[in-house]
């Protein structure tokens, strides 16, 4: 009795002390900025849905001059619910509405204009489209951003104090009868020709200071404060710098806001890459359209993007770390035109295909090393399909590798991988090796990889594919590795 005692007594004893070595491994620390709880969020939504649709639709224009006849606003077979049957069966998870363009026409009955909806045909008057919108996505489990642009060729006072007021009232009016707004976007369109209350005369303005943008955000914060805002230069989400679709291979989600200003060489391709190192999370937001404008035109019905270019601007936007909002214009029915439906779907059917089998699961998976040898960082993290587990390294260790091993060699199209981005984006550059011939051969490098990198593998033939982390700016955290 008294031998099965001690023998209990060692048991306790050697887990206590494995249980305090378990224990004095601590995780990774943050480095750097990291995403807010919203911004991470954002970046699990991947894709979301942009309409155009106000008074350029009935005019075939682009940009209004501010003089249209709100009468002229009249869509004949109008369905929100339409619009989100189909953003949510082909994988969108959020949906932002241009509730004001340019042209300064009002998609709600705004009570400090009469250039709205309120003065159309449109269901005599009473319709409010952003209401329906913003309900239909509710309905449908997709999330509803606006988009109220903040130059107004219509408004008289464009370009004095009291026209900020006005926008700032109509953006209390969004924000506190619409229900929850996760994204409110604004462009750098501000100043130029326009009716201007009858004035049809150019008015400039000083971009930098005249609507006073941290006065008017922290309004709209203290109504709704997980709206993340977008802009050229954020401050939550900003513009990747062109609107192509095309995120840089190089994209970091930090930037330093203040390298970023008006007429600055080389914006562009500043917003594009990031900066490694910057002292804000702003991630890149990848805005392009299904069509060659951004309102419907007839004209426009046979150049839709076909499914195969979507997926490119996939592989160009989430591929390389980035969301992607995809701008699908309403016609004049105020529906999505069956072109642009059937390419979507097509779209679809292509992510469902590429990515159906992930070849990383029940693989055996191991690494150079782990943090602390402690199973908590293990290798094995990387494909068990669980976002809050990862693969580390100990601090000093920033150069490391892991492998995928599978039973049989197969032809393989796509490696996916994710960093654990809650503590920061980490990776500068990496390579990946296929085992081919009995040897290593390397099949593809690049740069940045953070929320999630996809690189293409091109049919390599192979049973294992090695990941080598060649230089990171902290100890590596990935979170998921899958394998098509």
């Amino acid at each position: 009795m008294r031998n099965l005692i001690y023998a209990f007594i060692i048991i306790v004893s050697l887990a206590y002390v494995s249980c305090q070595k378990e224990n004095m491994v601590q995780p990774p620390a943050p480095l750097g900025p990291i995403p807010s709880e919203e911004q991470l969020a954002w970046h699990q939504m991947e894709m979301n849905a942009f309409i155009h649709f106000t008074i350029n639709t009935f005019t075939d224009k682009e940009w209004g001059y501010g003089d249209e006849s709100p009468e002229l606003f009249n869509p004949t077979s109008y369905n929100a619910d339409q619009w989100m049957k189909v953003l949510k069966n082909t994988g969108f998870k959020g949906v932002i509405l241009t509730a004001k363009h340019h042209d300064g026409f009002a998609l709600w009955p705004s009570a400090y204009t009469e250039h709205s909806i309120k003065n159309s045909p449109f269901e005599s008057g009473n319709g409010d489209i952003v209401k329906s919108v913003s309900e239909s996505a509710a309905a449908h489990g997709l999330k509803f951003g606006v988009y109220l642009s903040p130059w107004d060729r219509n408004h008289s006072d464009y370009g004095q104090d009291s026209y900020v007021e006005y926008y700032r009232n109509q953006l209390k009016e969004l924000f506190t009868g619409y229900g929850p707004v996760f994204e409110m976007w604004f462009d750098g369109a501000n100043g130029g020709d326009g009716y201007y209350g009858g004035a049809r005369e150019t008015r400039t303005i000083d971009r930098e200071n005249y609507y006073d943008w941290p006065t008017t955000l922290k309004m709209v914060d203290s109504i709704q404060p997980q709206v993340l805002f977008f802009s050229d230069a954020g401050p939550s989400l900003r513009w990747v710098g062109n609107e192509r679709g095309i995120a840089g291979k190089t994209n970091w989600n930090t930037i330093t806001p203040d390298t970023l200003y008006a007429g600055k060489s080389g914006i562009e391709e500043l917003l594009q890459h990031g900066t490694k190192g910057g002292s804000e999370w702003i991630p890149a937001e990848v805005d392009v359209s299904i069509r060659p404008g951004w309102f419907y035109h007839k004209a426009e019905d046979s150049l839709v993007r076909t499914p195969e270019n979507l997926f490119e601007r996939y592989l160009t936007s989430v591929g390389r770390g980035s969301t992607l909002l995809l701008n699908i214009p309403p016609d004049t029915r105020g529906l999505f035109h069956e072109n642009d439906v059937e390419a979507l779907q097509g779209f679809r059917k292509i992510l469902d295909s590429v990515f159906q089998n992930n070849l990383a699961r029940s693989t055996k998976v191991v690494a150079s090393t782990f943090r602390g040898n402690d199973k908590r960082f293990s290798p094995l993290n990387l494909t068990d399909g669980d976002d809050n587990t990862y693969w580390a390294t100990d601090d000093e260790i920033t150069e490391a590798s892991f492998q995928i091993e599978m039973d049989t060699a197969q032809k393989l199209n796509y490696l996916v991988v994710q960093e654990h981005i809650a503590l920061g984006q980490r990776v500068v550059a990496f390579k990946v090796y296929a085992w081919v011939d009995n040897d290593w051969k390397e099949v593809g490098n690049e740069t940045t990889i953070g929320y999630k990198r996809i690189l293409p593998l091109n049919g390599t033939n192979t049973s294992k594919i090695k990941v080598e982390i060649t230089e990171a700016l902290g100890s590596p955290v990935i979170s998921n590795v899958e394998i098509y």
